[in-house]
């Protein structure tokens, strides 16, 4: 076997990787040593900005397998058959952190599904939580800012993380999820994800259909307490990554099992709340989950930049059979996620072996850019329409049409008769038991009382009190017990 060539980024040969280039045995370097240059230069640029968002990621390969025939509701082809199997790809993350930050740490957790299918990628990006805190795109940089570290101290502060929250009512069902059992789960394996967002479904015949998708996780529900957590970040920062890699290393494959709630299209504007609110769930009383398949993940990335941080996922992915709802927060998504992809990745960040598509290669007129690796052939043109048999629209849309009317400005969503932001957070702390109830309180009060302003304590836990009389009355006590004590 013939020995490996060291060489430049050109491809000419390295004679000596160990000395620079000098004017004589002790002088100074020369500019003429390219190698040297081109090796510096190569270094300073390895790394890419870092998401906003869900900066901290682990990612793996594996495969969806539907088990269960929803054909009646949706003509995506990869959901077309019992058995048909999907190659799939997953990236976990956490939220606020930056790349370097710890995974066992309170915060929602991404759980971005992309599926490589014969009629193109599906991107489904969602989180371990079914809801958000937030409910229109315009808040959301500020609510980002409010969440990060503060300019000032360089570290995340409660004033912000909770005078935000007290402007913003409607994240009360989140905190109340954040703060319980399931804010810190133990493992990627060990937590359901959820799409959050209502999505439309399509049928052969016409027929469209609003859905949630509920990921199950098969190796059960497991989180960590305040104190477990703490422990394991002094362990291991890594303890997320760490866990799924040796998983998959041993053959221990995790999976989850994919449920859907449907709702036909015609019920929605009638509904009882917005159904297209992602701070509120569907009940499952209303609307039973379906079950549609399982999602397996049996293969680590060969190489954690170029498969998991270079990754993007865009929630304006569909297929066809599978389209977006009014759902404001996923509209927005929809724009903002493939720009930030841009941003970090450049145009061509779909071209990247992760992100493009593996069973149905794309064909399409644009070109150009920074990385472009598709050109076409030497006659095929770049615009459209054309009279030399390039690539031309189909006519048939993803989905079925939604009628529209009224005039263009910035509204509130029309109120349905049980829109209001706190009745299902104070469903959530009824189901939970005495013991979860007191945990949840306890970690609410833990972050509620370090802030410094009165007015913004009394605003959160208004909140509280309106979601459940006892809830409000509870984490006042503790906030009060806390602050008198420091």
């Amino acid at each position: 076997m013939s020995k490996r060539v060291l060489t430049t980024e050109s491809g000419a040969p390295v004679a000596d990787n160990q000395n620079s280039a000098s004017a004589g045995v002790g002088g100074p370097l020369l500019l003429q040593d390219q190698h040297l240059l081109e090796k510096l230069a190569r270094f300073n640029r390895e790394r890419i900005p870092e998401r906003v968002v869900h900066a901290r990621g682990s990612g793996a390969y594996g495969y969806f397998e539907v088990t269960d025939d929803v054909t009646g509701f949706t003509r995506a082809d990869f959901l077309s058959e019992v058995g048909k199997r999907t190659e799939t790809f997953i990236r976990f993350s956490t939220v606020a952190d930056n790349l370097g930050g710890a995974d066992a740490v309170r915060d929602p957790r991404g759980f971005a599904l992309k599926f490589y299918t014969e009629e193109g990628n599906y991107d489904l990006v969602g989180n371990n939580t079914p809801v958000f805190f937030i409910k229109d795109p315009i808040k959301f940089p500020d609510f980002i800012h409010s969440q990060k570290r503060d300019p000032f101290t360089g570290k995340q502060e409660p004033d912000n993380v909770w005078d935000f929250w007290a402007h913003a009512p409607e994240a009360t069902h989140q905190v109340t999820w954040l703060m319980g059992d399931r804010g810190i789960p133990a493992s990627y394996r060990h937590m359901n994800g959820y799409g959050s967002h209502t999505y439309q479904w399509t049928n052969a015949e016409g027929e469209a259909f609003f859905v949630k998708y509920h990921f199950k996780t098969n190796q059960g529900i497991r989180s960590l307490s305040a104190d477990q957590a703490a422990e394991i970040v002094g362990q291991d920062a890594n303890s997320h990554q760490t866990d799924l890699l040796q998983a998959i290393e041993r053959g221990v494959n995790p999976s989850w099992t994919l449920h859907v709630q449907i709702m036909p299209a015609a019920e929605a504007a009638n509904y009882r709340f917005n159904p297209f609110d992602v701070t509120k769930v569907w009940p499952h009383s209303d609307y039973p989950l379906q079950r549609v398949g399982r999602l397996v993940l049996d293969r680590n990335p060969d190489n954690v930049f170029a498969e998991v941080e270079q990754a993007a996922f865009s929630p304006n992915n569909f297929v066809p059979g599978i389209t977006a709802s009014p759902d404001k927060m996923l509209q927005g998504r929809m724009f903002a996620y493939a720009d930030a992809h841009r941003y970090r990745l450049g145009v061509n960040h779909t071209q990247l072996p992760v992100n493009a598509p593996k069973n149905a290669p794309a064909d399409n007129y644009g070109r150009d850019g920074a990385y472009a690796t598709r050109y076409g052939t030497r006659h095929d043109k770049n615009y459209e329409p054309n009279s030399y048999e390039g690539p031309a629209q189909t006519d048939a849309p993803l989905g079925a049409p939604a009628e529209l009317t009224g005039w263009t400005g910035t509204y509130t969503t029309a109120q349905h008769v049980k829109d209001d932001h706190f009745f299902q957070a104070g469903e959530l702390y009824r189901l939970m038991s005495s013991d979860e109830q007191a945990r949840l309180i306890a970690n609410i009060a833990g972050g509620l009382s370090q802030v410094t302003r009165d007015d913004v304590v009394e605003k959160n836990l208004a909140h509280f009190h309106a979601a459940d009389a006892e809830y409000g009355k509870r984490v006042e006590e503790a906030v009060r017990e806390l602050r008198e004590n420091q």
